[in-house]
Order: C-alpha cells, then structure tokens, then sequence
C-alpha cells in the first residue's frame, strides 16, 4: 500500500508541475487541460488505494471513466504539432508518433482494466497505471 500511495503523490506532484503551466497556444493548452484530467483521477484512484481517502465506489468509477476517456483523447490532443513556451511536450512525439500512440494506448488499457471494486483492486492495478504514465512521460516530455 505504501508503494501504491507513493506512486501515485508522485505522479500528482510531477504531473501537476508539468501541466499547471497556462500555455496561450489552444491546441497545447487543450493537452494540458486532458493531462489535468488524468492526474486529477490518479490521484483520486491512488489516495483511495493507499488509505489516505476512504474507498467510495461511485467516486472510484467516475475516476476510472475518466480516466478511460481521457486517456482514449491523448493521441487525438497531440496530432496536431503545436509548441508553446510552456508546453512540456517534446518533438520527439511527432518523429516517433507510432510509440507515442502506442504509449497512451497502454494508459488506455490498463485504465480500463482497472478493477475498483476496493481500495486493494485499485491498489493492485496503479502500478500499471503508473508504468505506462512514466514510459511516456519519460520519453516524451521535457524535465522541469
């Protein structure tokens, strides 16, 4: 459970840094309103699992959805090549947008494979969670 709680802080923290920037470029500013989205859910998903919230199912599915649909806009949201002095995202998305693609649809599954039937099956699932939001994120967005 300590490992679920940390996994899940620390991607808020990062993704929070990364995206609290108000980019004036609409296509980029739509990207970092989507990855709010995402963040906000994992973040209500990890709190849950890792005891720091209680457990509330209507709460954890409407989570989950969310994240299902954001997660499903990614590829759509980055299609188009845009740049912005505060955007995160590398160019690299666009020279090797097959794996870019490929790692938002690993999101996309395992937000959809997540049970959240307890605190313990979500717990069980945000580290898939976590490792397809890193692999991405590592390879595709500027530190800091």
């Amino acid at each position: 459970m300590k490992a679920t709680r940390f996994l899940a802080a620390g991607l808020f923290v990062v993704g929070s840094v990364a995206y609290a920037a108000d980019a004036a470029d609409p296509t980029v500013k739509a990207r970092q309103e989507l990855m709010g989205v995402n963040i906000t859910n994992v973040k209500i998903l990890g709190d849950m699992a890792g005891g720091k919230t209680a457990f509330d199912a209507t709460a954890a599915e409407t989570a989950k959805a969310a994240l299902v649909a954001a997660s499903a806009e990614i590829g759509a949201k980055f299609e188009t090549p845009a740049e912005d002095p505060k955007s995160k995202a590398k160019p690299e998305i666009w020279t090797n947008w097959d794996d870019f693609v490929a790692k938002a649809g690993a999101l996309n599954k395992a937000a959809t494979a997540l049970d959240v039937t307890s605190a313990e099956t979500i717990g069980a699932g945000m580290s898939a969670i976590g490792g397809a939001c890193q692999s991405c994120h590592k390879a595709y967005q500027i530190p800091g």
